[in-house]
């Protein structure tokens, strides 16, 4: 009994080791990676965040497209087609049993010495049913790694269904806030046209009592015509931006949904979420994904070694053989068979331990991606926290600005009206208080779009929805 201890450890020290580097996730970066005074607000982000600007219509078109978005549902099959080839390589670490039966009817010469059947019968039917066993154990656990790449690619498909998950919302967020913001610049460009028309009624009127001259209304008639220019890309981009959205939920363009949007009902959320390196590492889905990818190349490592290693295999059969149905597994018609293999690479034309080097290029390849990502990740929420700082400055100059020329825009028609002002100086206000009140409606949509880019790029809350929150 003493004897056979050795051998059994090893065997245990042999099913318990596996060749390859064990996998170590990467150090998060310094707190101060963002800079210093980079977060605007605190608290985590919920998994509706997209509530949080008060529209209720917003959030219905949502629910919507999560259901029916077909790039969503596209990303939701990959993880289920990832999962099951998971679930099915999972068999590699259990004995493979088949069971197997053979009918065959054979003839066999008589002018021979040889004798036939133990019956002398010319012609035999055999049966022959058989249970076939087969294990190879895994000594270097070459098995093993290859499941975990498996379930590292798993994993990484998770994250990549909830980065389609994230975008998807941010981009309905997003297509309703341009929507709002063509309507508004929309409604500033049709009412400077409107008062334009009526400038236009005033000196032709002005013009027939010989107050003001031909030139004067030919000039208004072309700042009338500049302004209507300015309108048909607008509709266009609306229409487009109508186009975009009922795509996002999975409906035609025929089939455009009902809800529009306006910017007085959509609101800025308060406070905005913290941004935080070390939540930033475990929160966005590009980087678990990369970081689920490094770990699946750090095991193909592992399996490149075992697969340079000696491997066992273990065959067994048990069945019967019989020239009829019932006398199968009668005495005498029993057989069975035992094996054991060994078996060791000696020459390959040095094709196992090139694949060796190639399965440790990759890991350099992404162990490179990886950081790329982690730079792309903090330079993408650095912008968002650059773009809302400046956006408060940029919306409170345009708010000034939209107020400054419609007073001056209102003095100058009242002027216009008593024949105290030359038409050029009117048209001047007209085209100011149009490219402010532009300029606000661009100002206001793009400070919410920040908003919503900043959700998307602190990770999107898939964190708290995976707690509950569907």
């Amino acid at each position: 009994m003493k004897r056979a201890l050795p051998p059994l450890l090893l065997a245990a020290m042999l099913c318990s080791c596996a060749v390859g580097p064990d996998y170590q996730p990467p150090a998060p970066p310094a707190e101060t990676a963002l800079g210093a005074g980079s977060s605007p607000g605190t608290g985590d982000i919920p998994a509706r965040w997209w509530e949080l600007y008060r529209n209720p219509a917003l959030d219905r078109l949502i629910e919507e497209a999560l259901v029916h978005n077909a790039d969503l549902a596209a990303a939701q099959a990959a993880l289920k087609v990832a999962h099951e080839a998971s679930a099915a390589n999972q068999g590699v670490f259990y004995p493979t049993l088949q069971g197997s039966f053979q009918a065959s009817r054979q003839k066999d010469p008589t002018a021979t010495v040889q004798p036939t059947a133990a019956n002398n019968a010319a012609q035999v039917t055999l049966y022959t049913p058989q249970l076939s066993i087969s294990y190879g154990p895994d000594l270097w656990g070459g098995n093993r790694r290859a499941q975990e790449s498996i379930e590292a690619q798993e994993r990484a498909q998770s994250f990549q269904t909830e980065a389609t998950y994230s975008t998807l919302a941010a981009t309905v967020v997003v297509t309703a806030i341009e929507e709002a913001g063509l309507r508004r610049q929309i409604a500033a460009t049709s009412r400077i046209i409107e008062l334009a028309r009526n400038s236009l009624e005033i000196l032709k009127r002005q013009s027939a009592a010989g107050q003001v001259s031909d030139q004067d209304v030919a000039a208004q008639e072309a700042a009338l015509a500049q302004a209507e220019q300015t309108l048909p890309p607008l509709t266009r981009q609306l229409d487009q931006t109508r186009h975009q959205l009922t795509a996002l939920l999975g409906r035609l363009p025929a089939e455009e949904p009902q809800e529009s949007f306006e910017l007085t009902a959509l609101h800025l959320p308060d406070p905005m979420p913290a941004a935080l390196p070390s939540r930033l590492v475990e929160q966005r889905p590009d980087i678990r994904m990369a970081d689920a990818e490094l770990q699946a190349a750090s095991a193909q490592i592992g399996v490149a070694i075992a697969n340079r290693l000696p491997n066992i295999t273990l065959d067994g059969s048990l069945g019967s053989e019989a020239t009829r149905l019932q006398d199968l597994f009668t005495p005498g018609t029993g057989l069975w068979s035992a094996s054991a293999g060994l078996t060791q690479p000696l020459f390959d034309g040095f094709t196992l331990l090139h694949k060796e080097r190639g399965a440790r290029a990759a890991y350099e390849q992404a162990a490179a991606q990886y950081r790329s990502t982690v730079i792309g990740a903090f330079q993408n929420v650095a912008d968002c926290l650059a773009a809302l700082k400046s956006d408060a400055v940029l919306l409170a100059a345009a708010e000034r600005s939209s107020a400054a020329a419609e007073r001056s825009f209102a003095i100058a028609r009242k002027q216009l009206e008593a024949g105290a002002i030359a038409p050029l100086a009117v048209m001047a206000a007209e085209q100011t208080a149009l490219s402010a009140d532009v300029a606000l409606a661009q100002a206001e949509a793009g400070r919410l779009t920040d908003s919503a880019a900043l959700f998307q790029a602190l990770g999107g809350g898939w964190w708290n929805r995976a707690r509950g929150d569907e």
